[in-house]
């Protein structure tokens, strides 16, 4: 093969590398970014349910409340109402609760999303750095730029992949299948 095919053989396998690996990791940013999405979505109609139901058990036990202090006295039955009032209002509470708990997800999210971005610079400004001098190289020499270039771009690109491993899988706010930490 002469040089002028191999160099621009390796120029090919840079750039279609550097294409395929921004692709793999620019994809990974806009998955966590759509899950986040998704995440705060669920997360804010839980809390608006919620926090429309603790207003309404707290209503309707203000209105039982009222009729006690109105002179009329405590029956069973208003007596069960009151009890029934304050365990529903703990039942919300509780969901308002695991509402908020979007935030330790999202924010594992976007900081993975922040690091993978990071990492993506990084990878990129190592490309940059490994081709200076080229210009002055003859075409041996690029070759061997270039093939070591791309060596670099695949380990790096490896690299980031591992040190970003999934560790946020919960998919929505209910679906119980998590790892904070």
């Amino acid at each position: 093969m002469t040089k002028d095919k191999q160099l621009g053989s390796q120029v090919q396998n840079l750039l279609s590398n550097l294409s395929d690996h921004g692709t793999q990791h620019l994809n990974e940013v806009e998955t966590d970014l759509a899950q986040t999405s998704l995440l705060l979505g669920e997360a804010i109609e839980k809390l608006g349910a919620s926090f429309m139901a603790i207003h309404e058990a707290v209503s309707s036990q203000q209105a039982t409340i009222d009729l006690l202090l109105s002179g009329m006295s405590l029956t069973p039955e208003l007596a069960d109402q009151l009890k029934a009032r304050h365990a529903e209002i703990s039942q919300h509470v509780n969901s308002a609760v695991t509402g908020l708990q979007f935030q330790d997800m999202t924010g594992q999210l976007i900081g993975r999303t922040v690091r993978r971005v990071s990492g993506l610079r990084e990878v990129l400004g190592g490309l940059g750095a490994g081709s200076t001098g080229i210009s002055d190289s003859n075409a041996e020499e690029i070759i061997g730029t270039l093939h070591a270039i791309n060596k670099v771009l695949e380990e790096q690109s490896v690299k980031l992949e591992s040190a970003l491993w999934k560790a946020v899988c919960q998919t929505h706010m209910e679906s119980g299948d998590i790892e904070l930490f």
